[in-house]
């Protein structure tokens, strides 16, 4: 199997669209019509993680990271993401990452951490915006249900758990065919009235391009009448954290204990007690002071995320238990996460995660 059918499948289940648009995801080395020996999963794709897979006879990365993330210019091997990439070139690695893809994802790094809280009743913490369209398309009553099947098989009329959405309108459609044209139906210079049903789905915005295909496959007219609709409906099922309520509150200073056991910390960051038990917990895998207003807003009792500065926990305001966890500690479960679906994908070469040690934070006790 080729390296670009390994990513059309991980694609199948981590739609990479709903990266940031800052972010640098996807195919960042390596040509995509290689065939795999075998897929090196990881945290961040450093130079000794390249050479893992070397020994390993991993000639495919899946990191969470992406090494190569801004502003690299050249590759002479100057600093320590230049080496591992020059490397993996050398040694025909491909890198492959995912990062704000997953960290959008509703079953992705949010969603690990909660359920490894045992939190219930999940709900994305900041939805994404204005990623959500409507389509509306005239079709001829006898195609209806062949274009609202290649609609559904491109994608068009997920919403939430459900798929296969769509609402269907029937009435009466006029058109004249014109000098040039080859009509479906009815004849040239002459109005032709058509019973029509006007199909409406909603999609994710990066589907377009492949809905707009889909229905000039299945549609029997020369030209296909349809409109294209912005939605500012939120999308409930994507976007940055998560949060979630545990079924018996706690108190803080266990709520803390019970953190520290489950991410195997060594300690915590956080912001002044305020006397209240902890029942709903918002969070947010990496660098998350931007969700600290929204779980707030949210009515968390706790958040969890890392990389906060000094300041960041004043916006506690009394209300709200603020954690610093870890950048690295509060991911660390992605790597399972990714085995876990890449080894349900594939079974005819080897997934391997990687031993080998990213974390630049040490701690001395």
């Amino acid at each position: 199997m080729t390296i670009q059918k390994v990513i059309a499948e991980i694609e199948k289940h981590i739609a990479m669209p709903q990266a940031e648009d800052f972010d640098n995801v996807g195919l960042l080395c390596g040509l995509p019509e290689r065939n795999v020996s075998g897929i090196l999963v990881c945290h961040d794709a450093l130079e000794n993680v390249v050479d893992e897979a070397i020994q390993r006879n991993c000639n495919l990365i899946v990191c969470f990271h992406p090494i190569i993330f801004s502003g690299l210019k050249s590759l002479t091997g100057k600093n320590y993401v230049e080496r591992a990439v020059l490397k993996a070139i050398e040694n025909k690695v491909a890198i492959y990452a995912i990062h704000t893809a997953f960290d959008n994802d509703y079953y992705g790094v949010n969603a690990g951490i909660c359920n490894l809280l045992g939190l219930k009743n999940l709900k994305i913490l900041q939805p994404k915006k204005n990623n959500l369209k409507q389509l509306n398309v005239y079709v001829p009553k006898d195609y209806s249900e062949k274009v609202k099947e290649a609609l559904f098989s491109a994608g068009a009329g997920n919403i939430g758990f459900y798929d296969e959405c769509s609402f269907k309108v029937e009435g009466k459609g006029t058109f004249r065919p014109t000098e040039g044209s080859k009509p479906f139906s009815g004849e040239q210079n002459v109005r032709e009235n058509a019973d029509e049903d006007m199909i409406s789905v909603i999609f994710e915005s990066f589907k377009q391009n492949q809905l707009i295909a889909a229905i000039k496959s299945a549609h029997p007219y020369e030209e296909v009448a349809h409109q294209i609709y912005q939605l500012d409906n939120e999308n409930q099922y994507s976007g940055l954290g998560m949060y979630g309520e545990f079924e018996t509150e706690m108190d803080e200073r266990e709520f803390l204990s019970f953190v520290k056991e489950k991410f195997n910390l060594n300690i915590i960051k956080h912001s002044d007690f305020n006397q209240k038990k902890i029942r709903r917990v918002g969070v947010l895998g990496g660098s998350g002071a931007s969700g600290i207003k929204a779980a707030l807003s949210k009515k968390c009792d706790a958040y969890l995320t890392g990389d906060l500065k000094y300041h960041d926990y004043f916006l506690a305001e009394s209300k709200m238990l603020i954690c610093d966890i870890g950048h690295h500690e509060s991911e660390q479960l992605v790597s399972q996460q990714l085995f876990e679906i890449l080894s349900q994908k594939f079974s005819t070469f080897a997934i391997l995660k990687s031993s080998e040690k990213t974390n630049p934070v040490n701690y001395f006790l």
